[in-house]
């Protein structure tokens, strides 16, 4: 195997490892209580801590591994992960088990953005579609057989063991990184810890008013002061950022339109993807009454489509640009969500939800390639590290707001009280999470379109002219 090769297994192996655990535990959380005793708001916050402290550490993990190596980081990340699943496994109450997930979000932050760093700058971007298209579907098919993985050691030997399996395979991943992977850092010595706590800060406060907002309410003064304090923060980091010698995250690159239009789309793109399956499960389970394993096993046929068509799209989008690609896929999964809307209800046939999960599936495998690939392309070399956390941020913080959309517009309709009650909760939130694919589709028609392969004479980024740092690429 060639060097890229390896940075391309090795990161989606990570990749994989990290995204199956964002979902994984939703099918099991039953066998969670049953298990621990814990409490209705201890199985969320066996869901949230997860995903609250990979939020969080997105940028600083980026801005880390720029200064300090991306390897050793991304190596490190991984040893956290790892310890943190066996701590997991070994949780003898909910307490436990809660701080355990605080520690995987850690470490997730730490691997996530670094393995879409190493493969951008293992690859020339004449082959970087391509590469991105493989790792895209290696971790979109862990989101997506996620629920059906923990349903199946739910219903198997113990759920313990949706943790215990990270850690072979983890320390597996961690001697090839050392042994496989070449080091390379970012273009700054300097850390910027101010813009690290501002950032850190902002995040935390905008994530928690969205993900305590289905409990509180949108009204509720812990969710206005939280989401008051993120913007602020925000705010502050934005004009921080802007001044200071070596920004983790430099302004100007938002000044580029393909890097902020894909970053738009990035972000309705996993609104939509953790909003649907968020429900999807359990609208089987409770609405229609099958068990954890076959409501896994429905949702199933969407990951064949993302396997096959991610791959190919990102090839395909080396030759003819990002935009098509973006802009059809959100549209398909618009238009296959609102279709859903409509038929949800329990008697529904499997037969007829069917052809709308392979569309959907072909929609954002279609879209994912081409996202990522717009996004940190559209920037230099040296940045790609930069722009990398800021993808891989926007793209949780996007995830956060599509659960907490679904959960507001289920909870205004519907319920867990009967079947036709769920149904109706669960056709809004499916009805909304399809009008944010559609606004994404929108905002990516300001994508550029195809942009030509780089060569010399043209300069690193394959245009007729070099342009100064901040300014758009030339469709």
């Amino acid at each position: 195997m060639t060097r890229q090769t390896w940075v391309l297994a090795l990161a989606s192996l990570g990749a994989f490892m990290i995204s199956l655990d964002s979902l994984v535990v939703t099918t099991a959380l039953g066998t969670i209580r049953q298990d621990l005793g814990a409490s209705l708001e201890e199985l969320e916050w066996t869901v949230n801590a997860y995903n609250l402290s990979f939020a969080v550490l997105l940028l600083t993990g980026a801005a880390l591994g720029d200064r300090w190596g991306r390897r050793r980081v991304f190596a490190g990340g991984l040893a956290v992960f790892t310890l943190a699943s066996a701590a997991c496994a070994l949780a003898p109450d909910a307490s436990w088990l809660i701080a355990a997930r605080v520690a995987q979000g850690v470490g997730a932050a730490f691997t996530m953005p670094l393995a879409l760093t190493l493969l951008s700058a293992a690859f020339p971007p004449e082959r970087r579609g391509r590469a991105i298209g493989l790792f895209s579907g290696v971790a979109g098919l862990a989101t997506f057989v996620g629920p059906f993985v923990g349903g199946a050691i739910a219903a198997g030997p113990s759920w313990k063991w949706i943790f215990w399996i990270n850690v072979p395979v983890g320390v597996l991943a961690i001697v090839g990184v050392l042994a496989k992977i070449d080091e390379s850092h970012g273009p700054d010595s300097q850390l910027d810890l101010v813009g690290l706590l501002l950032a850190t800060a902002g995040v935390l406060g905008l994530v928690w008013a969205l993900v305590r907002s289905g409990a509180s309410g949108w009204g509720s003064a812990e969710v206005l002061a939280a989401l008051a304090l993120g913007i602020v923060l925000i705010v502050a980091f934005a004009g921080w950022e802007r001044r200071v010698p070596a920004p983790m995250l430099p302004m100007r690159l938002f000044r580029n339109r393909a890097f902020t239009t894909a970053n738009l789309a990035n972000f309705a793109l996993f609104a939509v993807l953790y909003g649907m399956f968020f429900f999807f499960a359990q609208f089987f389970q409770t609405a229609q009454g099958v068990g954890p394993l076959e409501a896994g096993l429905r949702l199933l046929p969407a990951t064949g489509a993302l396997m096959i068509v991610a791959p190919v799209a990102g090839a395909l989008a080396d030759k003819v640009g990002e935009r098509v690609f973006t802009v059809a896929g959100l549209g398909l999964w618009g238009i296959s969500l609102g279709w859903l809307a409509l038929v949800a209800d329990p008697g529904v046939p499997y037969l007829q939800i069917l052809p709308l999960l392979v569309v959907g599936g072909v929609g954002v495998s279609m879209a994912i390639p081409a996202v990522q690939k717009a996004a940190v392309g559209a920037v230099a070399p040296a940045e790609i590290g930069k722009a990398s956390g800021a993808v891989t941020t926007l793209r949780f913080l996007g995830g956060v707001f599509g659960v907490a959309v679904a959960g507001m517009l289920f909870t205004s309709t519907g319920g867990y009280g009967s079947p036709h009650e769920f149904s109706a909760g669960f056709a809004a939130a499916m009805g909304g999470v399809g009008v944010i694919a559609l606004l994404g589709a929108v905002a990516a028609l300001g994508m550029p379109g195809r942009r030509r392969v780089p060569t010399p004479e043209r300069g690193a980024r394959g245009m007729t002219r070099t342009p100064s740092p901040g300014t758009e690429p030339v469709a």
